[in-house]
This record gives structure tokens, C-alpha cells and sequence, in this order.
């Protein structure tokens, strides 16, 4: 396999899109998150009244929901799980805590609602 060896540049340009300033050498192996996938995102979770889980067609609340989000801020990722709904927001700062999230989020919507609202993380599945 072809390989040629750069003169110049470092990882920065390619894997740590996420970040505003330069990163000193390493920084990427020594606890720092990089995302080469996109913007840096922040992330909430929301848990409803009752199961949301067969709500998400067209116009129903879980859509509603994310369109109501993004009318601040872009949705790069979710998941419904449950009563629980986990979002991945860009830009970071969109929304000032959990509250303002909620606020945002909870749309009024027959037999629904969002009960509370956290910003601890990313719920990827089941478990």
C-alpha cells in the first residue's frame, strides 16, 4: 500500500473540528473529546408523562417535539426510549440548562407531556 509522508500539519485540521482554538500536540489522546463527525453537541434528555414510543409518525409528538427543539437549535442525533427522549443539540450554549430545554421542548400535545428534563448525557439504548 502507497503511503506518502506528510511535511507539514498535524492531526488538528481533520479531527478536531470541534473545537474553536488550537489544541497543544497530544491533546487528542489525553482526554479530550473530539468528534470528527461534526460540530461538538451538547446533550439532554427529556422523560415524558407516558410512553412516547408509538408516537413517532408524522406530525405526532416526537416529531413535534424535535421541530419544537430545533426552532433554537439543530437536532443532530436522538433516541426515544420509553418515556425518555435523548437529544444531541448543536451549537452548544443553544440552551442555558435542563430548564431551558424543557421549556423549549415541551410542546402542548393531547395526553403528553414533558415531565422533566436533564443534561447528563446521551442515552443510547435499553439497558
Amino acid at each position: 500500500m502507497a503511503f506518502i509522508t506528510p511535511v507539514n500539519g498535524d492531526a488538528q485540521p481533520v479531527f478536531a473540528i470541534d473545537v474553536r482554538s488550537p489544541v497543544a500536540a497530544g491533546a487528542s489522546t489525553a482526554a479530550t473529546p473530539v468528534n470528527p463527525a461534526g460540530p461538538k453537541l451538547d446533550f439532554f434528555s427529556v422523560t415524558a408523562n407516558t410512553s412516547v414510543a408509538a408516537q413517532q409518525d408524522t406530525q405526532e409528538y416526537v416529531a413535534n417535539v424535535i421541530q419544537a427543539v430545533q426552532q433554537t437549535s439543530t437536532v443532530a442525533m436522538y433516541q426515544v426510549d420509553g418515556t425518555l427522549i435523548s437529544f444531541g443539540v448543536f451549537p452548544t450554549g443553544a440552551f442555558a440548562d435542563a430548564a431551558a430545554f424543557l421549556a423549549a421542548a415541551n410542546i402542548t400535545y393531547t395526553g403528553f407531556q414533558l415531565n422533566s428534563a436533564a443534561s447528563v448525557g446521551f442515552k443510547l439504548a435499553t439497558s
